[in-house]
């Protein structure tokens, strides 16, 4: 067979289809990379809402990790819900002890809908373990407001934040900016070098669930790929956008972008 790139998700199963590692396996596929999963939790959860979950034991996700990357490999990897500490622990400890190349760490605190999605007593485990390991983490400005210690809103409070995260141990911080009001979707990219805008336009639809877990992806696949991280990231932002542009109005609820947008 021919080399192909390799990329593994380490996150929660979406019964919907839309995030999680459903919507990281279809942008997996879709960009051309191989994907395999660490599923971390199992959801149950549709356009309206997520109304539960299950987590796996921190052993079980552990070991799918060192199951795949022992032998199948991996060029790339990602991290969406991780739920607890005890989850956080373990999966640090496999891709440390693992030398998991490239992570991209989506450092998911709640779900689309505003449900909780990591337990407050996991924030420091996920700011002192997973953070230090990741080539890349991408919050949003909640999720960069949780990281840093304070409220983040402004540009200017999105290069603090950004340079706050950074001190934690991360190669690169993206923080995201479509939950600004207005404008266009600027992330920043921020680095030891300094801040790189990536500019997005902000597409108008309510139909946006799945959107954080698609560009990390995207990111882990251009990475898994080869591109360098200012390409990957930009390559990645490009993608999602079509990918909210395609967005799919299912459901009765906030429907998915589509990641497969390209394949219709």
């Amino acid at each position: 067979m021919p080399d192909v790139p390799r990329a593994l998700t380490i996150a929660g199963s979406d019964s919907g289809g839309g995030a999680g590692i459903q919507a990281d396996l279809k942008t997996f596929q879709a960009l051309g990379v191989f994907g395999t999963t660490a599923i971390t939790a199992v959801t149950v959860q549709n356009t309206k809402g997520v109304s539960g979950y299950e987590e796996l034991p921190p052993d079980a996700v552990a070991e799918q990790i060192r199951a795949v990357v022992t032998d199948i490999g991996v060029d790339a990897a990602k991290t969406g819900m991780l739920s607890s500490a005890p989850i956080i622990e373990a999966v640090a400890e496999a891709v440390a002890e693992t030398a998991v190349p490239n992570l991209v760490v989506d450092p998911v605190f709640v779900s689309k809908h505003g449900h909780a999605l990591l337990r407050e007593d996991a924030v420091e485990a996920l700011r002192t373990r997973i953070l230090p390991l990741a080539t890349l983490v991408t919050p949003n400005l909640p999720e960069a407001s949780g990281l840093a210690g304070f409220e983040v809103r402004t540009d200017q409070d999105m290069e603090r934040a950004g340079q706050t995260i950074l001190e934690l141990g991360p190669g690169a911080v993206l923080v995201k900016g479509g939950h600004r009001e207005g404008g266009d979707a600027t992330d920043l990219l921020v680095t030891g070098d300094g801040v790189q805008p990536i500019p997005g336009e902000r597409i108008d639809t309510p139909h946006t669930h799945g959107t954080g877990c698609v560009l990390s992806a995207a990111i882990a696949a251009h990475l898994a790929r080869g591109h360098e991280l200012a390409e990957a990231v930009v390559k990645a932002k490009a993608f999602v956008t079509e990918a909210i542009r395609h967005a799919l109005p299912i459901g009765e609820g906030i429907g998915p972008v589509d990641p497969s947008w390209g394949f219709r």
